[in-house]
């Protein structure tokens, strides 16, 4: 994996780890802008590695690549921080794709996915009611269309804007709500009421059909 990534002329291999343990301390300590994690690793999983470093560096990113599609360790990576995640199974072009989607803010989650992570991060059937991040209305119209799974391209053609507006509005939200990608972003808007499930389409069909997709 590491040959792999030293051959994108765009990234710097700044560290790798052996365990979870180590994982978690390199990460805290070097601060990378992107962890690149696994999930089942001797001493210190990838939940909890992935907490210990979102804990001491919010601002670094944290791609998932496991072997594991199940929706409950999809959902435990992603409410410890993880901003999306990726098959084995992922060629290597898709998964030097997936880290620079996921560098630039851009990696998104299926509808399906998005409303099992806010059901089971609350618990309930609506977001809260406590705002203490203040956004515009434009910036609210964004982010709803964020969650919904639309990338920029689509939120500008609906709210007929320009693709470079539709990105800073996006720096904006990041920025007032301390995130690092889509993921953060909805989970804390959820928990300050600026969604709730009903701005979630309800998808048909099987959760686990995200099998080799990228977010």
């Amino acid at each position: 994996m590491r040959k792999l990534l030293e051959r994108e002329k765009d990234f710097e291999v700044v560290g790798e780890a052996g365990d979870g343990e180590e994982a978690a301390r390199l990460g805290s300590e070097l601060k990378p802008d992107l962890v690149l994690m696994d999930i089942v690793m001797p001493k210190l999983n990838g939940i909890e590695a992935t907490k210990l470093i979102k804990q001491a560096s919010p601002p670094t990113a944290v791609l998932v690549l496991t072997a594991y599609n199940d929706i409950h360790y999809v959902i435990g990576l992603l409410e410890a921080g993880a901003c999306g995640y990726l098959l084995k199974s992922a060629r290597s072009s898709e998964i030097a794709r997936a880290i620079r989607a996921t560098y630039s803010g851009e990696a998104v989650l299926d509808p399906a996915v998005t409303r099992r992570l806010l059901q089971h991060a609350t618990g309930k059937e609506t977001g809260g009611k406590q705002v203490d991040v203040q956004l515009t209305t434009k910036e609210i119209e964004i982010l709803r269309l964020a969650a919904r799974g639309m990338n920029n391209n689509e939120i500008a053609t609906n709210l007929f804007l320009s693709l470079r507006t539709v990105k800073a509005h996006l720096t904006n939200i990041f920025t007032k709500m301390n995130c690092r990608c889509r993921t953060e972003m909805v989970v804390k808007a959820f928990r300050e009421g600026y969604i709730t499930l009903d701005d979630i389409p309800q998808e048909e069909g099987e959760v686990d059909r995200i099998k080799n997709q990228t977010y």
